[in-house]
């Protein structure tokens, strides 16, 4: 009775045969996106909520635009892209100062869970150019836990800056 014996072609067509299904099932993770298990929620900034006015009204730009506020609303958990989500934008600007109520609007998110808002330059207050953005749980229905952002922008001479929040289920 004759033993049949591994050779060198057999083993090497044997663990290609495993590598193919490994990437097409995403055992090795190579063709499968990565996941957001377990992506932690983001916490409100100190100062994120200074000069906030609830209510401010859904808008197409504030003022006469020419910086870009934009960002991502993702849940907490999967990560997953929340559409409709509403983002209170607000800063102090060529135009006016972050309490005034017309350096404020608000703007939705669409369906990939992104927004983008115009609004006028931003310049340092206190010595630190920044925005403000909000996510208030009391004004946007309480679907999620209220999130209050206050991004630095790293210079004066930048025409956008980005925020991004991870909501936390209410």
């Amino acid at each position: 009775m004759r033993q049949n014996q591994p050779t060198r072609r057999s083993i090497l067509a044997a663990g290609a045969a495993t590598a193919g299904v490994a990437l097409t099932t995403g055992v090795s993770g190579l063709l499968t996106p990565a996941r957001a298990q377990g992506l932690a929620a983001t916490s409100s900034m100190r100062g994120g909520s200074n000069n906030y006015l609830p209510g401010a009204p859904i808008v197409e730009r504030i003022g006469g635009g020419g910086f870009l506020m934009s960002g991502s609303v993702r849940r907490a958990g999967d990560g997953a892209p929340l559409e409709g989500v509403r983002i209170q934008i607000w800063a102090h600007t060529t135009e006016g100062h972050e309490r005034d109520p017309h350096s404020h609007g608000a703007t939705l998110t669409g369906a990939d869970g992104t927004f983008r808002l115009e609004m006028p330059q931003i310049v340092p207050a206190f010595g630190q150019p920044h925005g403000h953005l909000a996510y208030d749980a009391d004004v946007s229905g309480g679907a999620f836990r209220t999130v209050f952002l206050r991004p630095v922008m790293p210079s004066t001479h930048d025409t956008s800056l980005s925020a991004h929040f991870v909501l936390q289920p209410a």
